[in-house]
């Protein structure tokens, strides 16, 4: 478990490997960091290592998102142009 703490923003980021996430010593743990800032300006965020290749589903997401913006452009372009 890496606990990382944001100042400026009020975030305790805290995460997990995928062993982590089912170990019962680290949930008591994350139980007590939830305590620690319970009541506090800050707010606690958990990261879930996954399953699947990093690299692959970013690169997807990027191409999906470039897709995405080309085909709002275009659909822009044409209500202008009306």
């Amino acid at each position: 478990m890496t606990i990382t703490i944001h100042e400026p923003s009020k975030i305790v980021e805290v995460a997990l490997t995928n062993a982590e996430q089912t170990d019962e010593a680290v949930k008591k743990q994350l139980n007590e960091v939830y305590a620690r800032y319970k009541g506090t300006k800050y707010t606690v965020a958990v990261f879930f290592s996954g399953k699947r290749d990093l690299h692959e589903e970013t690169r997807s997401l990027l191409l999906f998102n470039r897709r995405r913006a080309a085909e709002k452009a275009v659909q822009a372009q044409k209500a202008v142009g009306q």
